[in-house]
C-alpha cells in the first residue's frame, strides 16, 4: 500500500491544518488544566514537549534521508539506463541483415517508452502498458541475439552483444524496483504523523498550562512542518513535483537520430 494517489499538495495544505489543529486541541487542554488546577507546572510539561518534539525531527530526518538516498540512486539508474541503451545500439552494428536494422528500430522505441515513464501522470493505471511494452521489446531483442548466436557459438562479437542486453536487463530491473515500485513504509507515515500529532498537543498544551495568549507564530511552525512532509512525499515517487532529470537519455535519443541522418 501507498499514498500515490493523495496530491502532494493535499499533502502540504493537511499537514498545516493537521498542525493548527492539534495545537488547538493541546492549548485548550492546557487552558483548561490550568483552571483547574494552579499545582501543574509549566516545567515539566515543557520537557515532555522537547522529548516528543525532538523524536518528530528524528523521524522526520529519518525518512527524509530513505527518500533523499533513493532519488540519487533513480539518478544514477538513469545515466546506467542512457550508457546501455547506446552500447547495445553501437553494437547492433554486428548483427547481419535483417537483424540489425530491426534491433536498432526496437531500441529507438524502447528508448522512446524508457523518457515515457517520466512522463507519466498516473503510477497505477499508466505505468503498466508502458512496462509491458519494454518487456515485449527486451523479448524480441533477446531472440533477435540469440539466432544470430546459433550461427556461430564461438562468436565474441554475438557474446557483446547479448552482454549488452543482459545490462540492460538488469538496469531495467533495478529501475522498477527502485524508481517505480520502492515507497516509504506506511507504518513510518503512521508514525511520523502519530509524533507529528502528539508533538503539537504537547506545544500547544505548554502554552495552555503557562495562561499565555495564543502565538500566531504558530503558522510558522504549520507552513514548515507542511513543506518539510510535502517534500517527503514528492522525492518518493518517480513522478513527484521533483523529477529525475532524463537527460542522459535525450542524449542518448539525440545520437540516434544523428546516427539515422548519417545513413
Amino acid at each position: 500500500m501507498n499514498l500515490d494517489g493523495v496530491p502532494i499538495w493535499v499533502f502540504f495544505f493537511g499537514t498545516i491544518l493537521l498542525v493548527m489543529g492539534f495545537i488547538e486541541v493541546g492549548y485548550r487542554l492546557g487552558s483548561l488544566a490550568h483552571r483547574q488546577s494552579k499545582d501543574e507546572k509549566e516545567t515539566p510539561i515543557s520537557g515532555v514537549s522537547g522529548t516528543v518534539l525532538g523524536l518528530t525531527a528524528f523521524i522526520m530526518a529519518f525518512t527524509f534521508a530513505i527518500v533523499a538516498e533513493r532519488y540519487q540512486v533513480r539518478k544514477g539508474l538513469v545515466r546506467e539506463d542512457a550508457d546501455v541503451i547506446r552500447l547495445a545500439y553501437v553494437r547492433a552494428d554486428f548483427l547481419p541483415e535483417p537483424g540489425r536494422a530491426e534491433s536498432k528500430r526496437l531500441l529507438k522505441v524502447y528508448l522512446d517508452k524508457r523518457l515515457a515513464f517520466s512522463q507519466v501522470g498516473d503510477i497505477e493505471r499508466d505505468i503498466g502498458p508502458l512496462l509491458a511494452e519494454t518487456d515485449r521489446i527486451q523479448r524480441r531483442l533477446w531472440r533477435i541475439a540469440v539466432t544470430n548466436a546459433e550461427r556461430d557459438m564461438n562468436s565474441d562479437i554475438a557474446a557483446l552483444y547479448i552482454e549488452a542486453l543482459n545490462e540492460m536487463s538488469r538496469v531495467n530491473a533495478a529501475r522498477l524496483a527502485v524508481g517505480v515500485r520502492a515507497r516509504v513504509p506506511m507504518g513510518i507515515w503512521i508514525v511520523l504523523y502519530s509524533l507529528t500529532i502528539l508533538g503539537m498537543i504537547s506545544m500547544g498544551y505548554h502554552a495552555g498550562i503557562a495562561g499565555s495568549k495564543r502565538s500566531r507564530a504558530t503558522w510558522i511552525v504549520a507552513i514548515s512542518f507542511g513543506m518539510v512532509i510535502a517534500l517527503i512525499a514528492s522525492l518518493d515517487r518517480p513522478t513527484g513535483v521533483i523529477k529525475v532529470a532524463q537527460q542522459p537519455l535525450i542524449d542518448v535519443q539525440q545520437f540516434i537520430a544523428a546516427d539515422e541522418r548519417a545513413r
